[in-house]
């Protein structure tokens, strides 16, 4: 038996949001998109039918790769009494103290992280630091270069 994987509620909706469009749409426009490319004649040549049958296949693939991630989460529940302690799914502000620099991130499963986004993995160093952590503490995060945080709030999500 596999391991489960951690997920948000809000990841969750997300996965299922992109399901529903590979299958209802993005699915069916590939299937037309194969069609008419058939239509055309010769296969052998068909850079159409070849780029749609591509295509279906990256579809096909993330689809099996999305319901394989939603059979095997576990959803993170968050509830209000978990604001004094930082959690998965806990939106968490805090300042770097060697620029003060205030910061603010959503701890999220490995699955749903996205920097860019602000979403940290509770696998980062990052992330891996704070799990646990209360308003007010001070942590050291253990990455390439140590630096040191106070965590300044915690909200679940």
């Amino acid at each position: 038996m596999s391991k489960k994987n951690i997920i948000t509620k809000d990841g969750k909706k997300e996965l299922q949001d992109e399901l529903k469009k590979l299958i209802k749409i993005e699915r069916p426009k590939v299937i037309e998109a194969i069609k008419e490319a058939r239509s055309l004649g010769d296969l052998s040549e068909n850079a159409e039918f070849d780029s749609a049958r591509e295509r279906q296949g990256q579809i096909e693939d993330r689809i099996q790769e999305i319901q394989t991630i939603l059979d095997n989460s576990e959803i993170i529940k968050q509830k209000k009494s978990n604001e004094n302690k930082v959690i998965i799914g806990s939106i968490v502000k805090y300042i770097d103290l060697s620029n003060k620099k205030i910061n603010k991130i959503q701890l999220v499963g490995s699955l749903e992280a996205d920097p860019f986004e602000n979403k940290i993995s509770n696998s980062s160093p990052l992330g891996n630091a704070i799990l646990n952590a209360t308003v007010g503490e001070k942590v050291l995060v253990y990455a390439e270069k140590k630096y040191n945080i106070q965590i300044k709030s915690i909200k679940s999500n």
